[in-house]
Parts: C-alpha cells; structure tokens; sequence
C-alpha cells in the first residue's frame, strides 16, 4: 500500500551554522516521522558529522536521486550533493563555500517540488552574507524563492502559535518599508494571507490589518498614510471578497489576533510583525512563504553561527516547520519508496 505521508525535501542550510545539527534533532521526533517522510537536500559528510556532535542516535544514507529513499526511519537519509569540502569547513564562520551549497540545496529542492517529485520543501537557515560571497545577490530565502519559481507576488507568514502574520514588505529599510505601503501591495498580501489561511483549513479566514502610525494615525493626528493607503486597500479588499479589518492600532492588533478575534493579521513592515511573533518564542515560530506554486515552510531563527557545533541548538522550530508543512502538503507528494 502506498505512503501518503508527504513526501518533503528538507534543506540542509549553511554548513557552517547549527542547521545540519538541528535536522539530526528533529527527524528523531516520531511526530515529525509519523507527518511526514523527510529527505535532506545537503552534503552527506556534513550530516555524519552533525550525527557525531549531536549523539543523535541513527545513521546518514547518502543517495543520488529520490527515487532512491526507503525513509526508514532509523536513517537520516540525504541527496548528497557533494558541494563541501570539509577539510576546509570552519563552524560558526562565514565563507563563500558555504554560501554556494546553502544556494544549491535551495535550488535542488525547488526544482524537486516544482516537478512534483517533492510535496513541499522545509528550509533551514542561510546565512545572507554568505549567499552574497558566493555571487548569490539575494536578501533571503523568498527574493531567491520567487525567483526560483518564477513567482513575483510573494510574501512572508510567520506562525506562532495561534498568530499568524503576514507583511506587506519584509527585508528593505524602514525608508523604503514606507513606500511599500500602498494600496495595491496591501491588496494583494490580504488575499495570500486568505489563500494561505484556507490551504491551512480555515474557511472565509478573518483578517485584521495594521496601521504605519501610532493609534493606526489617530485620525490624522500622527500620520495619513492610513486614510490615504490602508484604508482604501482594506475597501477594496473587501469588494474582492476577503474579510478584512481595521486598519487597528500595531500595539493591539496581534495581541487581539493571537487570542482569536482574528485567524490572522498583515503588518506593514518586517519588525512590526517579527517582534510580534518572536516575543511568543523565537525558537516556536515558523516561516512559510505565501505566493509560491509551491509548499514552503522554514525556520523562524538564523543560523546561529555562535552554537555551531555545539550541539545544544534547539530544535523546535524546524519540527514545527515540519509539521506545518506536512499539513499544508496533505497527500499531494508522491509515493516514493517504502514506508519503513
């Protein structure tokens, strides 16, 4: 009988960071083996070595091709991508050969999902100053996503908990941020988050929006870019069918979203709605990228260059991100190899 587990390829991340060390972690969580059958996309070594400093009980299976995977679930089994040295591999540094394989995993898993071989892909952290030594001029992982998948209406969710977040600009000065919010752009955030709200279950999900200013501009008092750009966004929005709300005041608005008044929330900039989230547990959130033809799904954190090679790095996120994205995924994936 054939596995219905979404079959997810799980990027290895920069080799230099605790991504390898986290993975070991979460494929030994029997929730995570019981969602899902994961295959890292990485450098095999690499993940022996991650298995020795961790002490996670289990074994690397290096493959070549998917079709490959037993997924048995004693194995941490990888598509060994060949693209470190670890002679020269310094934990915890930065460096142009670790930027170009966190690079190459990415772009492997993309074409695996967008070929349908793959349900989804689960990203560990890269490590953007490496990305850019490598030639790889990228801000993260969605600039790099939606140019993978040839997608331009992209944008950031993160999931923490019962808060859900999505945001109209993430990685730009708060300069620019400014300039980002206009109606158009707000527009379309609201209908990727209801879009990712239902691929999530949530039927007709209720959306609240935030305002740029103190108290959402106080009627002008402080700032008009919420009757002159938030307000007609929400509008329209609401003409095309989406249930949305506000604008409301950025210092109460996740708060009343979190407790369920809201199945979700748009902040109009990266820390608007990070710090939102992250102040719930930056090692319990999870990072999903709305917009793509593809499942997304990532760690909350960085690569903590500080406890690589450690071992004490914290798992959570990378299992919540499994778990989601297994969720989102469904039975979609292909059944591929045996269900060990």
């Amino acid at each position: 009988m054939a596995d219905r587990r979404p079959l997810l390829a799980v990027t290895m991340g920069d080799p230099a960071g605790t991504g390898p060390e986290i993975i070991t972690k979460a494929l030994a969580d029997a929730e995570v083996r019981s969602a899902c059958r994961p295959l890292v996309v990485g450098d095999a070594v690499v993940m022996r070595d991650a298995l020795g400093i961790t002490k996670v009980p289990g074994q690397v299976r290096a493959i070549a091709d998917v079709s490959e995977a037993t997924f048995d679930r004693r194995l941490i089994e990888v598509l060994d991508l060949h693209n470190v040295d670890a002679s020269r591999l310094a934990r915890g540094r930065v460096s142009a050969m670790a930027g170009k394989a966190a690079y190459e995993y990415v772009k492997r898993a993309t074409e695996l999902a967008l070929a349908g071989q793959v349900g989804g892909i689960v990203t560990s952290a890269i490590n953007k100053e490496a990305l850019n030594a490598a030639g790889y001029r990228y801000d993260g992982h969605t600039g790099l996503l939606a140019e993978l998948c040839g997608t331009r209406d992209v944008t950031m969710m993160l999931v923490a908990g019962g808060l859900r977040v999505a945001h109209v600009s993430t990685h730009v000065s708060l300069r620019e941020a400014l300039e980002r919010v206009r109606p158009e752009r707000i527009v379309k955030v609201l209908r990727l988050l209801q879009e990712g709200l239902e691929r999530l279950g949530i039927a007709r999900p209720r959306l609240a929006v935030a305002g740029l200013n103190p108290h959402a501009g106080e009627g002008g008092l402080f700032g008009d870019e919420e009757i002159h750009y938030i307000v007609p966004a929400i509008e329209e929005a609401r003409r095309q069918g989406i249930e949305a709300s506000g604008p409301f005041p950025g210092d109460t608005v996740f708060f009343r979203t979190l407790h369920g008044e809201f199945d979700g929330a748009v902040a109009m900039y990266h820390d608007q709605g990070h710090v939102a989230a992250k102040m719930l547990g930056i090692w319990l959130g999870v990072n999903v990228t709305l917009g793509l033809p593809i499942v997304r799904t990532s760690v909350e954190h960085g690569t903590n260059f500080d406890m690589a090679g450690t071992g004490a790095s914290d798992p959570r996120s990378l299992i919540g991100a499994l778990k989601l994205a297994s969720r989102m995924a469904g039975a979609r994936a292909p059944a591929v190899g045996g269900s060990a």
